[in-house]
C-alpha cells in the first residue's frame, strides 16, 4: 500500500524509517507546508507542497499526519479526512471525544477511514487500560509517564511568543510509584503522580517572567501540575538535550477471591530511546489495520479500541496462531 506523510518534523522523519520495515508498504512521499525545496528528507524520497495534495488523492492509500495537538490536528485531521484515509497521534486526552466526532462526521463524508488518538499513549497504554480493567474489575488503574522528553508538551511551549526553542520533561513521582507497585493503592492526586521539567531557549529580549507564566498556567498541559522551568541557551539545549527518550508505566492492582483476599498488580511499560520513532512505528502498523477495515467496507473514526490485533499484522490467521499464539 503507498503511505504518504504529512507534515515532516521528528515524527514524520521516523515514519519515514518504519515504512522501510514493512515490506507490504511503500513511501508515496512527504507533503509540507514549508518550501519543498529547503525540505532534506533522510531518504530522498521527493517532497510535495501541502497545497497540492488534492491533486494526488487517487494515488495516496493512507495519509499519516504529523502535525501537533495543540493547533495542528485539530483542524488537519478532519478536513483531509475527507479526501483520504488518514492516521494520526492526537494526544490532548480530554479533548479527544471532540475530535473524534469531528472526524468521524468528516470521514464518513467522504467515504474514508480514520484512525486517530494512535502512538502509545493514546495508544497502547490505552489498550492495556482497557485489557486490565476487563480482567480485574475490582480495582485501580495507574499511569504513570517518564522520565521523557514530551513532543506534544515542548511543541505547545515552542508555540508560546517569545520562545526560540523548548524541551519539556514528564517526571514521575517516585515515591507514588513505588506506593502504587507495593498494592497500597493510594488515592493520588496529578500533582502528586508527576512533576513537569522544562529547558527553555528564549529569543533575545523575551520577557522571561511573562513566557514562565504563561507556561504554568497553560490548561491542560501544565496548569495541573508542580511545574519547574529553567532558561538555558540554544547552545546547551542542543548539548544536553538532543535526544527524545521516553516511556513509562500502566498500571492496575485488583482483587480476586471470595473475600477478595488476593492481590495482583498488572504493569506493562515501555522504555524508548526515542519517542517519535516509537510513535511512528505504531502510526504505521495502524495504517495497515485501516486499510484492511477499508477493504470490509468500514468508514468513519476509529481509536485503538476498534482495532483486532490480526489486523496490525502483515502475518495470516494461520501464521499468527502457529508462531504468536
Amino acid at each position: 500500500m503507498k503511505v504518504a506523510i504529512y507534515g515532516y518534523g521528528n515524527l514524520g522523519r521516523g515514519v519515514e524509517c518504519a515504512v522501510r520495515q514493512n515490506a507490504d508498504m511503500e513511501l508515496f512521499g512527504v507533503f509540507s507546508r514549508r518550501d519543498p525545496a529547503q525540505v532534506y528528507t533522510l531518504t530522498g524520497v521527493k517532497v510535495y507542497p501541502a497545497q497540492d495534495i488534492l491533486l494526488y488523492k487517487n494515488e495516496i492509500d493512507v495519509l499519516i499526519l504529523c502535525g501537533g495537538s495543540a493547533t495542528d490536528l485539530p483542524g488537519m485531521t478532519p478536513q483531509l479526512a475527507k479526501d483520504f484515509n488518514v492516521i494520526d497521534s492526537f494526544d490532548t486526552h480530554a479533548d479527544i471525544p471532540v475530535h473524534f466526532k469531528r472526524v468521524d462526521e468528516a470521514a464518513k463524508a467522504g467515504g474514508h477511514i480514520a484512525m486517530i488518538s494512535v502512538g502509545w499513549d493514546p495508544g497502547l497504554f490505552s489498550l492495556n487500560r482497557l485489557y486490565a480493567n476487563a480482567v480485574l474489575p475490582q480495582g485501580s488503574d495507574y499511569t504513570f509517564w517518564g522520565k521523557g522528553v514530551s513532543q506534544g508538551h515542548s511543541d505547545a511551549i515552542r508555540r508560546i511568543e517569545g520562545v526560540q526553542d523548548a524541551r519539556q520533561y514528564t517526571c514521575p513521582v517516585p515515591e507514588a510509584m513505588e506506593a502504587v507497585r507495593r498494592g497500597e493503592n493510594p488515592v493520588l492526586t496529578t500533582r502528586q503522580k508527576h512533576t513537569r521539567l522544562c529547558y527553555v531557549v528564549a529569543k533575545p529580549g523575551a520577557d522571561l517572567a511573562r513566557i514562565e507564566n504563561e507556561i504554568k498556567t497553560m490548561p491542560k498541559y501544565f496548569d495541573e501540575y508542580d511545574t519547574t522551568v529553567h532558561f538555558i541557551s540554544q547552545e546547551e539545549l542542543d548539548r544536553d538535550h538532543k535526544g527524545i527518550p521516553h516511556g513509562g508505566s500502566v498500571i492496575r492492582t485488583g482483587k480476586t477471591g471470595l473475600n477478595e483476599e488476593n492481590t495482583h498488580v498488572i504493569e506493562y511499560s515501555l522504555k524508548l530511546d526515542s519517542n517519535p520513532e516509537f510513535t511512528s512505528s505504531v502510526l504505521v502498523a495502524y495504517a495497515r489495520a485501516a486499510m484492511k477495515m477499508l477493504g470490509r467496507g468500514e468508514t468513519g473514526c476509529r481509536t485503538v479500541f476498534d482495532v483486532a490485533p490480526a489486523d496490525l499484522s502483515p502475518l495470516s490467521g494461520e501464521e499468527l496462531r502457529a508462531h504468536l499464539l
